[in-house]
This record gives C-alpha cells, structure tokens and sequence, in this order.
C-alpha cells in the first residue's frame, strides 16, 4: 500500500514538473512569438486597443522596408567583425591571466585577482564615460577599434579561465617541466589545449555579450555605417511614432546570427552555464 501511494506521489510529482516547466516554456518563448506575429502585421493593426493576436492580413513587405530603412550589409559586417576581436582577445589575454592566476605564484596575486572580482562586480555602464574619453583622445571614434576597445580585456574571462585551469592537477604542468618546457611552453603546449570545451564556452559567451551589446555601440559611433545590429536597430525607433512590424522584421533579421551560433554551439553554451564557477 505504501509503495502504491509512494508511486502516485512520484507521478503527481513528475506531472507537476513537466507542467512547470510548459508554463515556464511558453512564457519565455511568447515575446518571440509576438515578434514574428508583429513583423506579418499592418501598423494599425499592431496598435490595435485590444491587441489581436494573430495578424489579419500577412504582410511580408515590412522585411523589404526593414532592408531599405537599414544598411544590413554593413550591420552584419560591423557586428560580425566586433564579435570576431571581441572574442580573440577575451581568448588570448583571459588564457594567459587565467593561468597566472590559477598555477603561478607572484607578488600582488590576490590584489590583483582582488581587483577583476571588483570589476565584474561593478555595472559596466559606469566605464562608458572614461572608455569613450580614451577612445576620443586617440581619434578612433566610428571605427570598428570603438566597438572592439571595452571587450579587449575580459574580467569574466579571466575569472572563467582561471576556475578551469585549478580544475587541472598541477602535476600535468610539473611533468611538463621535468620534460624540459619553459613556462611558456607549457602553457601554450600542455595546459591550454585541455581547455578547450571552456575556451569555446567563453566564446559562445563573449560573442552573445557582444551581440547584446547596445549603449557603447550608440555612444561612440554615430554614423549609421559603422553602427551594430543592436544600435542599428534602436534607429527605427521613432521620436514620436514607430513603425513596429518593420521594426520587429528588422529585429527578425538581425537575430539570425545568434540563432545558427546558438544552433552550432549549443553544448558548449549549456556546459558553460553549468561548469562556471563550479570547479
């Protein structure tokens, strides 16, 4: 008889959380959905009072004028070149400050480690100021440098890099030193090939940050042509009014990339969300 009611306890149980998670689902997958549904809708109808769900009549013409109001061409381009340095530089300069952090040992150590914690601590809105003074000082502003300058060095990388190389024995290292490497050696040749799965987890991540990335896009270029997709987009954006079906097909459009990188890297992406910080 227990046993019976301890089954129906684990079904109630399993049926809760498959419900939950339906829910959960269905909340989170709606915007999308609505974004599609907008972008296939007239104007009027998108600011119909109450709002219609599915669109009375399908127009697939706001693509085309999301394609004329914006240089999309130069969009992908500016966005994919940012994300490209973005993430070389997030994967070479946290390698290497992940490794010092993690198996050397130097004075300052903690300080400095000290100091990437307060980083990543702090909102990044507040080294907008000091990063756009730098970058006008040098005479960089609309250039793809601007986009590029605050992901040059990464505070999360450092940190992501550093938990996955003290997940390493550090006999691996030793052994390499009584084989005859250097320091540099064994780095470049022993210890950063075996962080592979969490190299490609920190690209996945530096690339979506870059992606998301709106206000330093907006702050330091202002010429359309040297704008990302996020600034780009925030152009549509009417003072008065906004035309929100050619709106929602140019965010449509510009969302394509992050969904075939999402599509390819998956696994990488998940292991990353559940390897951070664990090791």
């Amino acid at each position: 008889m227990k046993k019976r009611s301890l089954e129906a306890s684990q079904k109630r149980m399993t049926v809760f959380t498959y419900a939950a998670l339906i829910i959960g689902a269905l909340i989170m997958i709606f915007p999308f959905v609505w974004m599609i549904l907008t972008s296939l809708k007239t104007v009027p109808e998108s600011m119909q009072v109450p709002p219609t769900i599915l669109p009375q009549e399908v127009v697939t013409g706001n693509f085309g004028d999301a394609m004329k109001s914006l240089p999309f061409l130069k969009l992908y381009l500016n966005t994919g070149l940012m994300i490209f340095f973005r993430v070389i530089c997030a994967v070479a300069f946290s390698s290497m400050a992940g490794y010092a952090f993690a198996m050397l040992n130097f004075r300052g150590k903690k300080l400095l480690f000290g100091i990437v914690l307060v980083q990543m601590s702090l909102p990044s809105q507040i080294f907008i100021i000091p990063q756009y003074q730098m970058v006008a000082k040098m005479g960089l502003s609309n250039t793809i440098f601007a986009l590029v300058f605050p992901g040059i060095v990464s505070a999360f990388g450092v940190f992501f890099l550093r938990q996955t190389y003290m997940g390493i024995p550090k006999e691996v290292g030793e052994a390499a030193y009584l084989d005859g490497c250097n320091q540099w050696q064994t780095f470049t040749k022993v210890m950063f090939p075996l962080t592979g799965t969490s190299v490609a987890a920190l690209t996945v991540f530096t690339a979506v940050f870059a992606y998301s990335d709106l206000m330093w896009p907006l702050v330091v270029n202002s010429d359309l042509n040297m704008m990302t997709l996020s600034s780009g987009l925030a152009t549509l954006r009417g003072q008065f009014t906004t035309n929100f079906p050619v709106l929602m097909a140019g965010s449509l459009l510009a969302m394509l990339p992050m969904v075939i990188l999402y599509l390819i890297f998956q696994r990488q992406f998940i292991e990353g969300i559940a390897t951070t910080g664990g090791k």
